[in-house]
Order: C-alpha cells, then sequence, then structure tokens
C-alpha cells in the first residue's frame, strides 16, 4: 500500500514548518502562526479577531494570547469596533507591514528558487495540483478547519 502521509511529512520538514521560528526580520523571531496572523490581517485588514481566528482555523484563547504578543512587539494593533465595543479589530502597525513585507519577500524568494529548477509546465503542474488538493480538503469531512477550509475557497 502507497504511503501517502510520507511525501506531506518531508515536504513539512523542507519548508521548515516544525522549526520554532519561521522567519527573522527587523529584530524579530516570528512563529509561524504569527506568519500567517501578519499575511491575514494584511491581507484584509480591518477584520475582527473572531474573523481572522476563524480563517485561520485557531481556537480563540490561543489566538488571542498569539495577538497579545504581536501588540507588545507593536506589529498589530488591536482596536474596539466602532459599532461594537466588545469586538477588537485588528490591523497591522507600520511595524507590522514592514514586517509582513519582510516575510512575504522571504517566501517568494524560497518559492521562486525551489521553482527554477522545474520546467514551466512542471511549474504550473504543481500550482494546479495545489490548487486542486486545496479545493479536495475544503471539500472533505475531515478536513482539519471546516470553518478555514471554506473561507478559503472565497
Amino acid at each position: 500500500m502507497e504511503n501517502l502521509r510520507e511525501p506531506f511529512q518531508i515536504m513539512v520538514r523542507r519548508f521548515g514548518l516544525l522549526a520554532k521560528y519561521c522567519c527573522s526580520t527587523g529584530g524579530y523571531n516570528i512563529s509561524l502562526v504569527q506568519s500567517h496572523i501578519l499575511y491575514e490581517i494584511e491581507r484584509k485588514s480591518g477584520q475582527s479577531m473572531q474573523m481572522v481566528a476563524e480563517t485561520l482555523g485557531i481556537d480563540i484563547t490561543t489566538f488571542s494570547r498569539q495577538i497579545q504578543t504581536l501588540v507588545k512587539m507593536d506589529l498589530v494593533k488591536k482596536s474596539p469596533s466602532p459599532d461594537d465595543g466588545r469586538v477588537f479589530i485588528l490591523t497591522l502597525t507600520d511595524e507590522g507591514l514592514q514586517t509582513a513585507e519582510s516575510i512575504d519577500n522571504q517566501m517568494n524568494a524560497f518559492l521562486e528558487d525551489v521553482f527554477s529548477r522545474m520546467s514551466s509546465f512542471e511549474k504550473d503542474t504543481v500550482m494546479h495540483s495545489i490548487d486542486l488538493l486545496n479545493r479536495s480538503m475544503a471539500a472533505s469531512e475531515h478536513c482539519c478547519s471546516p470553518v478555514s477550509c471554506k473561507k478559503d475557497q472565497d
């Protein structure tokens, strides 16, 4: 029987997803979770904490701790919603924008290096396959986080 898990295990290790920090920039060591949070806030600024947590599939307690750390690092600003003071809106500070951009640049450089070893056809095949895998995961009853998987299709 084919071991479907093994290629994913290897890919996770090669992406460095098991490391404590995914990147260092501007004097900050940023964890993988923090990197994802910065990315989502940059992608859709002005979302509530709950919306970002749901998009990422992170429980709100864990997410709140991460946000507090990012606020202390002066990368994220947490402001009460003008419509409902119990809801907090997240935006990146100027330092947060620079950090998110630096992480994007690092990741894009890494991916460009990886894809430079493939033909254009191979790259297109990989990207199509990843898209197909993401769509299949979103439709699966066993997706690790149904809320975030469904939202990723938007």
